[in-house]
């Protein structure tokens, strides 16, 4: 008789007032969110079923998501390390199944200009030879037989939503080009419309070369199936609800058994527990972002939206939207929400990211919706992501941070963290071997100053 994984233990409703800032943990075996990729991506690949007894592993992986699957892929394929993954709830259930489908050439929420400024030149070099390297990664990962994610490639469209932003988005470009070596362009708002979308907000864009488009959910599931091919173990039902460090082991206390494991490589991103680990604890600021898909828009539709690309679109609002054009002809964006998850089915969140799909193009003006929902992103407190050993000789890693950037480099921050699991040095760069920053005494008061940010952000972007 063969033997066969345990069943995975019946789904609970999702919660869609759950909040990483304020709830113990993510639950268990909760069912995934309402998304668009959910609803299309077909079954989720089969898994190794929840932890039912005591085990050993060299590596524990905590989250199953893009992070923590490259994570493993990495560790098993490169390094022979034997590896679980451990996941609350259903695989990739959090940020890998809820984000926007956009791979860009970034990492984190700055600029180049930025990094130069924060960095100085010659670290702002290593850091963009960082990304470029990390997109050959993501591209060799999706180009694989091994993954079917519906690609869309074409580069990303950065979209001035006012005439005032040109000048900004024209020194970028010439940054990039100049400093970089990298092919940005600008372009006018009547090529953008002749040749790519007709977005009747756009004053002009700045194009990047790379960027694609993909599909969220069967990347994940993809992901999934290659960690599994190459002997890694993926565990849902399983948070980690308790953790103790012993003679060297790490003893991860699941409801099913404890894992005990060398090291921990931690990649829960936006849903990462307050409780989980002292050196995760407010380290980043979990950011609401919703998002909503048309049905399949018309002949007459599409040719008023002027769709000629299914590449990531992204406007210069501070709060951006994000949207593109999907394979099967409906309509995706997306834009920040609500500050608390208590608000996050408030319906004037909903109305806000409907008025601007209406602004960009008002021919879909009232159209029919076919999905909504929302999700957690992971901002840390610089705007940067962090891949590193959380303290030197712990044996605890933790890869996240990406600011709403991480379907593209999250491919390389698990590369990257699976190297210094195994004791591989790692460039010299300000994202790797340093924490990610703490907010100290202003920690209670950080939704405060959310509230406060975001009526300035909208003023800012609208008015001044």
């Amino acid at each position: 008789m063969l033997d066969r994984p345990p069943a995975t233990p019946l789904r609970t409703a999702y919660d869609p007032r759950y909040d990483p800032l304020t709830d113990a943990g993510p639950g268990r075996s909760r069912d995934y969110a309402p998304t668009y990729w959910i609803g299309t991506a077909g079954p989720a690949p089969e898994d190794d079923g929840p932890v039912t007894a005591d085990m050993s592993v060299e590596v524990a992986v905590i989250g199953s998501g893009y992070t923590g699957l490259s994570t493993a892929i990495h560790l098993a394929r490169d390094h022979g390390i034997e590896v679980a993954v451990l996941e609350a709830n259903a695989v990739a259930w959090g940020c890998s199944t809820r984000n926007g489908g956009q791979a860009q050439i970034s990492a984190g929420r700055l600029k180049r200009s930025e990094w130069i400024a924060r960095y100085g030149l010659d670290a702002a070099k290593r850091l963009h030879a960082e990304i470029v390297e990390a997109f050959e990664v993501f591209n060799d990962l999706i180009g694989s037989d091994e993954i079917d994610c519906d690609p869309q490639p074409g580069g990303h469209f950065y979209i001035a939503h006012r005439a005032k932003v040109m000048p900004k988005l024209e020194a970028e470009a010439a940054l990039l080009r100049e400093v970089f070596g990298y092919g940005a362009r600008l372009m006018s708002r009547e090529e953008l419309h002749a040749r790519h979308v007709k977005d009747q907000e756009a004053h002009g864009a700045m194009w990047e070369p790379d960027g694609t488009s993909i599909h969220a959910a069967k990347l994940a599931f993809s992901y999934i199936r290659l960690a599994r091919r190459l002997g890694a173990k993926v565990h849902p039902s399983s948070p980690v609800e308790g953790w103790t460090t012993k003679g060297g082991y790490h003893y991860l206390h699941t409801p099913g058994g404890t894992v005990r494991a060398r090291r921990v490589a931690i990649a829960t991103a936006g849903y990462t527990p307050p409780g989980l680990d002292r050196r995760t604890r407010h380290r980043l600021m979990p950011v609401l972002s919703n998002s909503i898909v048309t049905r399949v828009l018309t002949d007459e539709e599409r040719a008023a939206c002027g769709f000629r690309t299914g590449s990531p679109l992204t406007d210069t609002r501070t709060l951006r939207h994000y949207y593109r054009y999907l394979p099967d002809g409906r309509v995706q964006i997306g834009s920040r929400s609500a500050i608390t998850g208590r608000d996050a089915e408030n319906p004037k969140h909903l109305e806000l990211l409907k008025k601007g799909l209406y602004r960009k193009f008002p021919t879909l003006t009232g159209i029919a919706l076919d999905y909504s929902w929302w999700g957690w992103v992971d901002v840390s407190h610089d705007m940067m992501p962090r891949i590193t050993e959380a303290e030197p000789g712990t044996g605890i890693f933790y890869a996240m941070g990406y600011g709403g950037n991480g379907v593209m480099y999250s491919a390389q921050a698990g590369r990257r963290m699976a190297q210094l699991i195994a004791g591989m040095q790692l460039p010299e760069l300000p994202i790797f071997g340093t924490a990610l920053p703490h907010h100290g005494p202003l920690t209670p008061f950080r939704r405060l100053g959310q509230r406060m940010l975001y009526p300035w952000y909208q003023l800012r972007d609208e008015t001044l």
